[in-house]
């Protein structure tokens, strides 16, 4: 706590107009007051105003423009196209400020700072090293909340990012290579903190504000959803995740507390088979980060190493969107909503469905059985990936869907998996030690805590929410903000 610093950005909020929602209120949007509601119905979903981070939650109304909340935002894919029995159902992220829920992870890690005093706005950069998504949710953050923004990323992410960010990041730095090149990005870090006193580096990789966020509001809206969706014959398998960050991932550790018997699954891609092999590699599975285990990773707590092609991703994010892909499930007989529905998978999204069909498939899974998972973020930011598909490969053809459709979605195969048994957990937990003791100067006997005093260590991260939400309230008070809002009506 540095209480001095506290007081400078109280009153920087309080000239920026800044009320910090509580992960109370992100859980579940009903405890937002009435006035706020009735400032969000002028607003648009991706405008950069203060009041849109009370957008930052699973239940927006499905709007660009004006929308409250209305349930968590998913969708189930039936078994006409996963070709499994298993009822597969995902949260939907398109429907976040930004078009991810990536704006959730950075805004876990950027809150407490502000309101602990951790973080100086007037002087400070935060700097968001990212393969995609989490640089571009971190600029967004930091514009809401009045601070000054760096985003980091690999140069072959796609340009929509890159045309995005030039407009909301104070500043953005391309680094060599692909999603799979994150030493790159860590060592450009390593760079700015020697070179720099102005600036805080929010690793996605590290950053526990990540994982606890997923924790707390994406484990909860699972839940719901599950709630809804399980009848008294059902029941709920696991979940499945590509890794990226291992944010996301937090959402199983809930979910595991609340259903003990279920399993959590993580997704790489097979080109670069790091949890899987040890291996390396590039692929094209754009918002996973490879190559090394997150520190933030409770790799004690996951039960298998899931490997998807990302010829899979490519070829499908065609099957979905073109023309002639979509008029080819509809004579397979895909539901017409659901066919409508799927320009809502981003490529890491496809990727996701792709990892969760594996498991029903090795699981034998049957209609009994829900697995649920998570589409990151939509089409709408891959666009020009297509145009360079059609323009590596022609037009899309209905021929081109009857291959996709049998190939790589309903001959998806178990190969290149793995269940976990506790020495290959500990061989992945393991990998941490080349990347974050040797490179990145952590601490040893930490990584030795995040094993061997499992759970405790992890639980102990997690029991930090109602601390957080304490200190967002005190927060708000000091700035007076709040009531005054109300006094205007």
């Amino acid at each position: 706590m540095n209480e001095d610093q506290i007081e400078s950005t109280v009153e920087r909020a309080r000239e920026r107009n800044i009320i910090i929602p509580t992960l109370e209120q992100q859980k579940n949007p009903e405890l937002v007051p009435e006035v706020i509601k009735n400032k969000l119905k002028d607003i648009g979903l991706w405008d950069i105003n203060s009041y849109n981070l009370f957008r930052i939650t699973w239940k927006n109304e499905p709007v660009k423009q004006g929308g409250l909340y209305d349930g968590v935002n998913y969708m189930e894919l039936p078994s006409e196209l996963t070709g499994v029995d298993a009822r597969i159902i995902a949260l939907v992220g398109k429907w976040f400020p930004t078009g991810s829920h990536k704006v959730g992870a950075t805004f876990g890690c950027l809150a407490p700072r502000l309101t602990t005093g951790q973080f100086d706005p007037t002087y400070q950069k935060s700097v968001w090293p990212s393969t995609g998504n989490y640089c571009r949710g971190g600029a967004y953050d930091a514009d809401l909340l009045a601070c000054d923004s760096v985003a980091i990323l690999p140069e072959e992410m796609s340009q929509e990012r890159f045309d995005w960010l030039s407009k909301v990041a104070g500043e953005v730095i391309a680094t060599p290579g692909c999603e799979s090149n994150v030493k790159e990005i860590f060592d450009k870090c390593w760079e700015l903190k020697e070179t720099r006193d102005d600036i805080v580096i929010f690793n996605q990789f590290d950053e526990f504000g990540n994982h606890l966020w997923h924790y707390e509001v994406t484990g909860a809206a699972m839940e719901e959803v599950l709630e809804k969706e399980l009848t008294p014959n059902s029941n709920y398998s696991g979940v499945v995740l590509t890794s990226g960050s291992s944010g996301t991932m937090g959402c199983g550790d809930y979910l595991k507390e609340q259903f003990p018997t279920s399993k959590m699954a993580v997704g790489e891609a097979l080109q670069c088979p790091t949890l899987l092999r040890n291996g390396y590699g590039g692929h094209r599975i754009e918002g996973i980060g490879d190559k090394h285990v997150p520190w933030i990773h409770n790799v004690r707590n996951t039960d298998m190493v899931i490997d998807i092609d990302d010829s899979n991703s490519m070829n499908l994010i065609r099957l979905f969107n073109e023309p002639a892909g979509q008029e080819y499930l509809e004579d397979q007989n895909v539901p017409t909503e659901t066919i409508e529905n799927l320009p809502q998978l981003g490529i890491s999204s496809v990727a996701n469905l792709t990892s969760a069909i594996k498991y029903a498939k090795h699981y034998e899974l049957t209609e009994d059985d829900v697995v649920m998972t998570v589409f990151t973020d939509s089409m709408e930011l891959y666009g020009t990936r297509l145009e360079e598909m059609r323009e590596a490969h022609g037009e899309y053809s209905r021929e081109d869907a009857i291959k996709d459709y049998h190939q790589f979605i309903q001959g998806v195969t178990t190969d290149n998996m793995e269940e976990l048994t506790y020495y290959e957990k500990k061989r992945i937990h393991n990998l941490k030690y080349y990347t974050w003791i040797e490179q990145q100067g952590k601490d040893v006997e930490e990584l030795d805590a995040q094993w061997y005093d499992w759970p405790n260590y992890w639980t102990e991260i997690h029991d930090q929410v109602n601390e957080i939400d304490r200190r967002i309230k005190e927060f708000n008070q000091r700035t007076g903000l709040m009531e005054k809002l109300r006094e205007e009506g």
